[in-house]
């Protein structure tokens, strides 16, 4: 399917020509510096959306809210490593955003185990045109 849609993130690339798995990597990256993502992050809440679906449920899966998003986030930035960047599309028709990708390891108390366990987080981010708002496209553990 040819890609009709729109680059709706600061990156100033244009999305694939094609439509395939609704991702394709971009060699050059990260695309964002960490201060400035930082910086929308100390903004509040209202700076970050949940992009899309899949994020939005697993942030629910995660029975996270906003904040702790936002908390994970940047401790990806500042204690996990970049892993890719790649131009991520919200739905079949679009619009695209080019994202960064983040990978941060991180020991947190289970209930159930009675100790501490290490968890894998994976987020995926994109910078809106504007400057103004974070599009967070993935927040899961890893699978």
């Amino acid at each position: 399917m040819v890609n009709n849609a729109s680059n709706i993130s600061a990156y100033e690339g244009l999305p694939p020509a094609e439509v395939g798995n609704g991702r394709s990597r971009i060699r050059s990256g990260p695309l964002y510096g960490v201060a400035d993502v930082l910086a929308l992050l100390a903004q509040g809440d209202n700076k970050t959306n949940l992009w899309t679906r899949k994020c939005i449920q697993d942030v629910e899966r995660l029975a996270f809210d906003v904040a702790d998003v936002r908390e994970l986030l940047k401790q990806a930035l500042t204690k996990g490593e970049y892993i890719n960047s790649e131009w991520c599309v919200q739905k079949p028709t679009g619009p695209w955003a080019a994202c960064d990708s983040y990978r941060l390891l991180r020991d947190e108390w289970n209930d159930n185990a009675y100790k501490h366990l290490r968890y894998e987080y994976y987020v995926k981010f994109a910078i809106a045109k504007t400057g103004k708002l974070l599009l967070l496209v993935s927040c899961h553990l890893s699978q």
